[in-house]
Order: structure tokens, then sequence, then C-alpha cells
């Protein structure tokens, strides 16, 4: 197998008229998926696409994922851009991409105008009868190191950098979370993650692998946690795949007690560290249920590394990120060697999973997609994360924090994680940010609760941290602030450190 769209095929074969990707709206079974990829694969084979980027600019709904599938089947490799987004950034990506062409539709069209790149409506490309002779010919020339996908993450210097996922990597990918989370065509998935967030990518190529159905949940259900529960109960959704933030939305309100709960059998979540109080909100509510704890890059095409709940947590207690997945080896080194068990180091992956390099940044990959300093008798490439773990006594990963977060303050290299996972367990809290403040060397932790906690927080810190690491300001906020994929928008909160 050398193309993802042989696993669309061979589901489309399989389970013809059973759901494959809904929204509030809409509804497209498997046979009805494959078609809508062929047309619009062979519209966008006419105009070039093939071989070559191509931007969606869609909204969050069924229609955005028909428009991936016929992208790939013309041949190229498509960019989902964030409608959502400031101009700005989307004219950056753009500019690093190059596309051949904008996907975009009716109700879309007037904003994509202004991206001055020659555009297409998925309304046209639906209605293009396909040509089986072009798009055979297509697939005959390709092979599986070809792109799928461009996902464009945050940069450090503020430039968005594109990472370049191979039908290879999905391939592996998905057939390891299928297998390993028993999916098949009795998963319907809610998907809460947008389509430029690398975790919506185990929702819909799991999907495309096993038969499972996709709904595609309507983001303002977040805001009302009772009838977003209502909502999953509605559809049958069965298993989830969220940030902790989105989870944590529910915990907060205490949702699950005052509705009938949606029949969850698997509960999986990544992108954050899970506050294990939260976490501990939905297992007594799902006592049954699979749970795990999922950590990944975009550029390890979503996870390389899992924990599967065997066993009770305290609330303060940090969950590890467990071990590599299958066809994934997972190294954790410093200064070029491995560290013994109980020492801090970097996280490396290397195998299958890895992305082939950031696109049109060839320094960029230079730095993080490196030679294996552990073996250099052949070309082998590993991927530096930039996260610091180490193996626990039990031979668990466990995550400290980014090398990048790492402060110094009063002398002591501090960990920020730590600090937030042991405000974790007050009661009340809700969410918690800790940040450093280099003008006045001070820790500040921005905390969401009903209630002002501060003084708790104060005692509690004191008693589980030295003293170099309790922050000296506790900043409460009606809300924290949370960036477009669910996770806490630091950024945002650095602007309030002067006010703090």
């Amino acid at each position: 197998m050398k193309n993802i769209l042989e696993l669309l095929e061979a589901t489309a074969a399989r389970l013809p008229d059973a759901p494959a990707f809904c929204d509030e709206t809409q509804t497209f079974t498997w046979a009805e998926t494959l078609a809508a990829a062929r047309a619009i694969g062979t519209a966008l084979a006419g105009q070039g696409a093939t071989g070559r980027p191509v931007a969606l600019y869609l909204a969050h709904t069924a229609p955005c994922i028909l428009a991936m599938l016929g992208v790939v089947a013309a041949g190229g490799f498509y960019t989902v851009l964030d409608t959502a987004q400031p101009a700005e950034r989307i004219a950056r990506i753009t500019t690093q991409l190059a596309p051949a062409l904008l996907l975009t539709d009716a109700a879309h069209l007037p904003a994509a105008a202004a991206l001055a790149v020659p555009t297409l409506t998925l309304e046209d490309a639906l209605a293009t009868p396909p040509d089986a002779a072009r798009l055979n010919t297509i697939r005959t020339a390709a092979v599986d190191a070809d792109l799928a996908y461009v996902l464009f993450t945050s940069g450090s210097t503020g430039l968005p950098k594109g990472v370049a996922i191979t039908h290879r990597n999905l391939l592996a990918y998905s057939e390891w979370a299928a297998a390993t989370f028993a999916i098949s065509e009795k998963t319907v998935f809610g998907n809460q993650t947008p389509f430029y967030f690398s975790m919506s990518v185990t929702d819909i190529y799991v999907a495309l692998r096993t038969g499972a159905c996709v709904q595609v949940l309507p983001r303002r259900l977040f805001s009302f946690p009772v009838q977003l529960l209502d909502y999953l109960t509605a559809k049958g959704v069965n298993t989830l795949y969220w940030v902790p933030s989105a989870l944590g939305i529910v915990a907060n309100w205490k949702a699950l007690d005052y509705t009938a709960l949606p029949p969850l059998t698997t509960i999986l979540f990544a992108g954050e560290v899970m506050p294990t109080a939260k976490l501990n909100y939905w297992r007594a509510h799902y006592p049954a249920a699979r749970f795990a704890n999922l950590y990944g890059p975009t550029e390890t095409t979503d996870i390389c590394a899992y924990y599967e709940l065997t066993r009770a947590f305290a609330d303060d207690e940090a969950l590890p990120i467990g071990r590599a997945c299958d066809n994934c080896a997972l190294l954790v080194l410093k200064d070029g060697k491995a560290v013994p068990p109980g020492e801090e180091g970097e996280l490396c992956a290397r195998g299958s999973f890895l992305a082939a390099g950031y696109y049109a940044m060839p320094e960029k990959t230079a730095e993080r997609f490196i030679q294996n300093p552990l073996q250099p008798h052949y070309p082998e490439v590993i991927y530096r994360t930039g996260d610091l773990v180490r193996w626990n006594e039990r031979g668990e990963l466990v995550y400290c924090g980014r090398i990048d977060h790492q402060i110094k303050h009063r002398g002591y290299r501090i960990e920020l994680g730590e600090v937030e996972t042991a405000a974790f367990g007050q009661e009340k809290l809700e969410s918690c940010a800790c940040l450093y403040d280099p003008p006045r060397d001070r820790l500040v932790l921005f905390y969401q609760a009903k209630r002002d906690v501060a003084e708790p927080l104060r005692q509690r810190l004191a008693g589980r941290l030295p003293s170099y690491m309790c922050p000296a300001v506790y900043c409460r906020v009606k809300r924290m602030p949370q960036n477009a994929n669910g996770k806490i928008d630091r950024k945002e909160l650095q602007t309030l450190l002067e006010k703090a």
C-alpha cells in the first residue's frame, strides 16, 4: 500500500452506505465520500494541482474533509487554513506555501479573494465529472514518500513552520492507532480539534482505515457543556480524542452530573498536560472506559508515545507519557548520548511516523531533523522534540517540560510545568498557567476559578515546592485565554504580566 486513498477505496467497497463524515447539517456515506474525492481530484488535476500544494479555505465541517481527500486524489498535498485567523498570518502561510490553487466555497469566496491566489470553489469542483483514466495515471506514478499535507505550526521566530507529512507517515500511524485502541466501523469519533491541528489526523485517517464514523462537533457547544454532552449522546459518539482544555470545560462545570452520560467507551487526550484532577472527574463517571494520555509533536504525524491509564493518580500527581508507539522508537539524549533512568534528557523520535521535514525551510529542517548520534554507520534521521523527559522507576517516560520553557530563577533552573502540576490539585481551581517575568525576576501564576483561591494556592505550593519555585504573584482571570487549538494561550498571558 502506498497511498492513503487506498484505505478510502477499501472502506467504501466494504461499507458503501455507512456514515463516514458528518456535521450538524450533513452526512456523507463512504460511497459519497469516495465519489466526492474523485470529482474534486479531477477538477484540481485539471488546474495543475498534481505534485503541488493546494490551500483549503473552508469551515470546520464535513465538506472540508472531502476537499482534503480530493486534493490527494489529484496527486497534490493540502494545507488547511484557519478562516478565523488574521489575514496577515494567512498571507504569511500562503507566501511560504505558494499554492497552485486555493479551494474555498461560496460562503468564504469574498475573503479568499483577498489572498491573491488562483481560486476554485468547492461547489464547482464537486460538480466536475470524474475522469477515472486521469486519476489512475496519477495514482500509478505515485510513491508512498509523496506528501499528503503540510500542516503549519507556530514558530519560535514568529514565522509559521510547515510540517510536511507523507502517505507513508499516515499509513504507519493510522495502522498503530487503529490497532491500539480497537477502532472499528462501530466507532463514532466526536471530532473536537480543527483540521489544521495534528490531532484531527487521528480521527480522519483512522476512520479511513477502519470505517469509523467522524462526527464534526459544532465549536459553539464547547461554551455549553451540558448541551455538548447531550449532542454526543444524540449522535451516538463513543470515542473522544480531545485536548485537555476541552475535557476540562466539562469537568469545571460538573456537567457529567447534570445529564445522561453519553455512551463513551474510549477517551483519549493530547496536546498539553492533562490536569489530573479533571481526569479523575471523568474517570469517576466512566469507570469502565479506556483512558489514554497521548503525546507527540506534529512532526511525528500526531503521536509517538502513549500511556493507557491502569492505576489511580492523585489530583496533583503528574501523568506519565508512557512508552513508544509500535513502529516508532524514542531516545532520551543529552549531549548526543543516551541518559540513564531518572536523568532528564531531550526526547528524540525515529521511525515511520517522522515527517519529511519543514516545507521550504531547509535550515530549520537541518536543525531539528538530525543524524542519529547513537547510530553513525548509515544515514538515519531522528527528530529532536525539544521536550525534556526522564524514565521513571516503572520504566515509563515522564514529561518534564520544554527545553525553551526552562527558566533560571534565584540561581535555580525551573520547569514551569512542575509548578502547574503542583497547583492543579487545589480544590475549586479550574485552570492555571505559570509564567516567568524576567524584568522583575518573579514567577506569576495565572489561574481560573469561580472564587478567589490565591491564599489556599499559596499555602499549597509552599508545602509542596521549594521556596524558589513558589510564585510571587497569583493572578485570577475570569477565563483562561485559549488559542484556536484549545490550548492555553501563553502569548496572550504574557501581555498581562506587566499588570500582574
